[in-house]
């Protein structure tokens, strides 16, 4: 290792490089397998045979694959005919085939092994100033600090294993054209440019700055040079969201011209003016900039006519976070993070490309007030700020092995926040072996075309492990929530079972948002929703034809969002005013003194007066129920009726040790009715599985 630490302001030779970006990559992969190791051989996350994935969203790109692979999912309307619209799904196609591994195995590895080459830019990026230790270090903290790790670490299988790595590598090759004013590098950022919305769409809005930045970089800087003209021109063509098979043409065409002819600089300038015009125009570049940062700084019901409640609201990862927040998740802690923006500033005064990375440090700074998942894409560039301003720091020192130790130490203390969060972070698989074999279960007694109502959180893994299909998931948060929402809460099962035939014979048909349509007339004007809500009350309510199955899947482990759900429906859909807030409260700690049960938050359950005391009023109990399983998974249960007038009810769920405080709509609301109680209308519901994690309904009008 001598000579690859000869000197930290001479670059390493290629054999050198090549063995640092290995070191790197092996250590980015070694950290993200503590994970496999923390529970390697704990049978309820392991699903024939392998660990499960950790992340809900994983689902609807492994069902992507299963379709591809294995022919499922062909009633499922979400999932298109299309394999090249994502590259995770290629990808991970590719290494099924060709390294003959399960699915389950890849997705759960495909994270590690992609996202981990985020070092293999950050690397290059420093060599181009012949700073390529400097680059190893960074590639040390970027590729394991917290956001990042979170994002992309084994079983995270989601498009956030391409999040940073592929900005950083356009990020290179924009800098090395640059620096290197040759036609191949424009082909090379180019390529790059135009790949990436299938390798992470979500992240559109940044590459445009990026490329907006760069064209104003090297007008500013190189105005009269025939070279900046052709290089905005040309990524300018990779920038428009045009069909691959025309941008591939259009560029070829105008790269080919460029080679054989020259051209006067003011024709080249007029030329670039036009063809960045058409980028700006075509790409809708201000407005989609604005509709996503709108998306997420902007709270509250969404009015389409209508007013149904925003999804970004009860998202945590959309809501705002303090600054110790940030810079956790960007550099580790609070210090790190002022160390990597010092950094950042050196870094860009010396070397002024580096300019060209600020939409990743603004769209960092932008997660204060757009939430948690926008801090990933500072993490790389933040890494490299910090260890620059070591480097800085250490280049005060004249004797070359404290010069290392100095960057070295420095570069730990940089990694030990992030790896003591790696160490600490023990999060557990999507679901269990035991959910999932209800999933299996139902994929056995039910059909293809069949569809599955629950809470959008579970959308994905049902299609993975049942194959049927659902009308809300981890990705279609709109209107529907509220169909969703008022068939999981409302008191009347009959509206409950009427409005699950409506909407889903209505999606099947359609395959659109179901609000939009059920809340207007023939003629599409708008109805009124509160009388249409009643009249789906009635027995006799005139019903589409059933063409599918359709079931309720009910989790246990929906107790504790079910106020959530209840939010998307307790609204007025003309005012959108909320309705009076229900009351629904959970306890899984309690303490028992002496006939006094002390369930927190204030509330306390006095059994010897079968009285409640919420805060300082007490009142009366309406109804007192007792469920437990027996060693054959039957429920039994035990329902006192104390003072019916009383607006509260206790329920004790004695093998889950919890205890249950609501009101009487929630009490009476399906879900608590037919998962907790099992209180079900036998003309309308008909049980298929129940066990105390999930109980699966099919409805049988």
């Amino acid at each position: 290792m001598k000579n690859i630490f000869s000197t930290v302001e001479e670059n390493v030779s290629i054999k050198s490089l090549v063995l640092l970006m290995l070191i790197a990559y092996t250590f980015s992969v070694a950290i993200r397998l503590i994970w496999v190791y923390q529970f390697h051989g704990y049978a309820p996350f392991y699903w024939h045979g392998q660990l499960m994935i950790n992340t809900n969203d994983g689902y609807y790109f492994a069902s992507w694959v299963q379709s591809i692979l294995d022919g499922v999912h062909q009633y499922n309307p979400r999932i298109e005919d299309n394999p090249f619209r994502y590259a995770i799904v290629l990808v991970t196609v590719a290494a099924v085939k060709l390294l003959g591994i399960s699915i389950n195995t890849a997705i759960l590895y495909m994270p590690t092994v992609i996202s981990s080459l985020v070092v293999i830019p950050i690397i290059l990026i420093a060599r181009l100033y012949k700073l390529s230790i400097v680059g190893f270090f960074a590639a040390l903290v970027g590729s394991v600090a917290w956001s990042y790790y979170n994002r992309t670490m084994t079983g995270y299988y989601d498009t956030d294993m391409f999040s940073a790595m592929a900005p950083m590598f356009i990020l290179y090759f924009l800098i090395k054209l640059i620096e290197q004013n040759e036609m191949k590098n424009i082909l090379n950022a180019s390529f790059m440019i135009a790949i990436y919305p299938i390798l992470y769409d979500q992240g559109q809005a940044i590459v445009y700055a990026m490329g907006l930045i760069f064209m104003a970089y090297m007008v500013i800087f190189h105005l009269k040079s025939k070279f900046t003209y052709k290089s905005i021109t040309l990524v300018s063509i990779a920038l428009m969201p045009l069909p691959y098979h025309m941008q591939v043409l259009l560029f070829v065409v105008v790269f080919l011209v460029f080679l054989k002819r020259e051209f006067e600089l003011k024709t080249l300038m007029i030329v670039s003016a036009v063809f960045v015009l058409a980028f700006l125009f075509s790409g809708d570049v201000f407005g989609l900039i604005i509709s996503k940062v709108a998306s997420y700084a902007v709270r509250g019901t969404a009015s389409n006519g209508l007013h149904f409640f925003g999804v970004n609201q009860t998202v945590r990862e959309a809501g705002k976070i303090p600054f110790s927040v940030m810079a956790n998740r960007i550099s580790g802690s609070t210090l790190g993070v002022l160390v990597a923006l010092v950094g950042y500033i050196l870094m860009t005064l010396r070397y002024k490309p580096f300019v060209l990375a600020l939409p990743l440090i603004g769209i960092g700074v932008f997660s204060l007030w757009g939430g948690l998942r926008f801090t990933v894409y500072a993490v790389p560039i933040a890494a490299m700020g910090a260890i620059y301003l070591f480097y800085f720091l250490a280049n005060f020192v004249s004797n070359t092995k404290i010069k290392y130790t100095i960057i070295s130490l420095l570069t730990l203390a940089m990694l030990y926040p992030n790896i003591t969060h790696i160490l600490g972070y023990r999060v557990p698989t999507v679901f269990t072996k035991a959910e999932v074999k209800v999933l299996h279960k139902l994929n056995q007694i039910s059909s293809p075309k069949d569809y599955t109502l629950t809470w959008w959180d579970y959308g994905y893994p049902i299609w993975y492990y049942s194959d049927t299909n659902t009308l809300i998931d981890g990705g279609k948060h709109d209107d529907d929530n509220f169909i969703v929402s008022k068939i999981l809460t409302t008191t009347s099962q009959v509206q409950a079972a009427n409005l699950a035939r409506l909407s889903i014979e209505t999606y099947a048909k359609y395959k659109d948002v179901v609000a939009d349509r059920i809340f207007k007339d023939r003629q599409k004007n708008q109805i009124n929703p509160n009388k249409f809500l009643q009249n789906l009350k009635k027995q006799n309510y005139k019903l589409p034809a059933k063409t599918r199955d359709i079931f309720l899947y009910l989790p246990s482990r929906m107790l504790g969002i079910f106020p959530t759900v209840n939010i998307f429906s307790n609204i007025d859909l003309e005012t959108g005013k909320q309705k009076r807030r229900p009351f629904f409260y959970v306890s899984r700690r309690f303490r028992d003194i002496d006939g006094t049960i002390d369930l927190g938050n204030g509330i306390k359950l006095l059994q010897k007066s079968d009285r409640i005391q919420i805060g300082r009023q007490e009142i009366k109990i309406d109804k007192f129920a007792v469920t437990f399983y027996d060693k054959k998974g039957k429920l039994h249960k035990r329902v006192q009726v104390v003072d019916e007038n009383s607006p509260i009810s206790v329920i004790y769920m004695k093998n889950y040790n919890t205890f249950l405080v609501l009101d009487k709509n929630m009490y009476n609301s399906t879900y608590i009715q037919l998962f907790v109680l099992e209180n079900y209308n036998k003309k309308l519901f008909e049980p298929v599985i129940l066990t105390p994690l999930a109980k699966v309904y099919k409805l049988k009008k």
